[in-house]
């Protein structure tokens, strides 16, 4: 008799992810994890206490796909360091739209909403280039993730999509009209 193939927590958020991708996050389910993995749905209850542990070692799983999107813009050094962020922000959205959605077009009521390591290190770029405060560098940096978040948006629900050139310089527009009045604002 041929010995039984297990199957790894590290297979079921693969295939979660897979499935995500393709039907979106309200095709996750035991029994759609099982079929595209070819198992019955025990192996996904013995390596997860609930469906709701899968849901978030999988929201997890996409977090991490979303920061390897951030070093990659960043180590591309196409940009500068701050500029990557919003570029591999809107990228991820383009490229990944279900997972996008996933991780940053969900009800979050009841979640907690601790800032990412990502913003911590966005205000703290803001800070050091600019030498503003950290409050300051935190309000400029929600300022423009509200709008990179709503191209994002746009790139992830296909209502509208730029060249990436066009983005680059929206972005930039954004951020020095932001900062400029923020700059203006502290001198007054």
């Amino acid at each position: 008799m041929p010995p039984k193939v297990k199957t790894s927590r590290e297979d079921i958020i693969s295939a979660a992810l897979g499935l995500i991708r393709e039907s979106g996050v309200h095709a996750l389910n035991a029994r759609a994890i099982a079929a595209r993995l070819g198992c019955s749905t025990q192996p996904i209850f013995s390596n997860f206490e609930s469906m709701e542990q899968l849901e978030q070692d999988t929201i997890t799983a996409a977090y991490n796909l979303y920061t390897d999107f951030i070093v990659r813009e960043s180590e591309s050094q196409k940009y500068p360091r701050y500029k990557a962020y919003g570029m591999a922000y809107i990228r991820f959205a383009s490229e990944e739209r279900e997972l996008f959605k996933l991780l940053f077009m969900r009800d979050r009521t009841g979640e907690d909403i601790t800032p990412s390591p990502d913003f911590d290190q966005s205000v703290a770029m803001i800070m050091d280039a600019n030498g503003i405060s950290a409050e300051q560098a935190q309000l400029i940096h929600l300022e423009l993730w509200i709008w990179v978040h709503g191209i994002g948006v746009m790139f992830a629900t296909s209502f509208l999509s730029f060249d990436w050139e066009t983005v680059s310089g929206m972005l930039s527009d954004v951020y020095h009209g932001i900062l400029l009045r923020h700059l203006e604002e502290g001198t007054k």
